[in-house]
């Protein structure tokens, strides 16, 4: 049986990853109460092989206080679900709401706009803390939010641990869904070339450029070495995805380059490896 706990703060979109889901035939609940989960695992897991359940600031305190509990529970059972969370920068998610002029589920408390969104993220730690992805959807469009969920969830019995390596410009901040960041803004810059600057790391001219600076390789296999030191770790304590994100200044050259030429090692043993590249458009 397959079980998704999707949660994340209001706005984030989680309804869209949980209608992803419910769109490739998973049983999907909507904002359940968190001490039920257990009971409708055990009564509808014989009908339906793969269910998603959405939870998220509607639910009572006392609800959300017993997921930790219900988590081991589920673990008793035999049904260790896959956790993931949806957040974004909060400025962000004031925009959200601006534009869709959606009230959010906690200002009936007398709670500014500012203050709901903060209190969210108290009362969602505890889940989120026990996120196996926590995808940062601040500059995902919902398509492709939908494309990655789908992407992580279905491919996740194609291998123990699936990594996605993702490069990022620092310019725009660094992602908060990455397990591990490298900076690769002490590499030689193809941007001072003006033949260069319009390509980006997937492009031939700076793939060459690249493979004639032998600092570039030698950062490259440190990043490698210790990647594979440490994933047998990860897949130790049940960890089903890592994010490792490469940043650069403007996520353009040398970020890009590094992450594609990673991911390209270790798919060659981890099939469902995967690359994201933040700031192409």
């Amino acid at each position: 049986m397959a079980l998704v706990l999707l949660s994340g703060r209001s706005g984030s979109g989680k309804s869209v990853a949980l209608r992803a889901l419910e769109d490739q035939g998973y049983y999907c609940v909507d904002n359940i109460p968190v001490s039920l989960i257990p009971t409708l695992v055990q009564k509808v897991r014989h009908e339906h092989a793969e269910l998603a359940f959405s939870i998220d600031a509607r639910n009572q305190l006392e609800e959300l206080a017993q997921f930790d509990q219900v988590y081991e529970q589920l673990l008793d059972q035999a049904s260790r679900p896959l956790v993931i969370f949806t957040d974004a920068e909060e400025s962000t998610l004031l925009k959200r709401f601006s534009e869709t002029r959606r009230r959010h589920p906690l200002t009936h408390a007398g709670l500014s706009l500012n203050e709901a969104i903060a209190r969210e993220r108290e009362l969602l730690s505890p889940i989120a803390s026990r996120a196996d992805l926590l995808i940062d959807t601040t500059t995902l469009s919902s398509n492709k939010l939908r494309e990655l969920v789908l992407d992580r969830v279905l491919g996740r019995e194609g291998a123990r641990l699936d990594i996605l390596f993702e490069s990022f410009g620092y310019k725009n901040g660094v992602p908060i869904d990455a397990d591990y960041v490298f900076d690769a803004r002490c590499l030689a810059n193809p941007h001072w070339d003006p033949l260069l600057r319009p390509h980006s790391g997937r492009d031939e001219p700076v793939i060459a450029f690249f493979e004639q600076q032998p600092r570039v390789g030698e950062f490259i296999w440190q990043v490698r070495i210790f990647l594979e030191t440490w994933l047998p770790r990860f897949e130790q304590e049940n960890r089903s995805y890592l994010t490792v994100a490469i940043g650069c200044t403007g996520g353009q050259h040398r970020s890009v380059y590094v992450a594609e030429q990673l991911a390209a090692h270790f798919r060659q043993k981890r099939p469902h490896t995967q690359v994201r590249h933040r700031d192409i458009k």
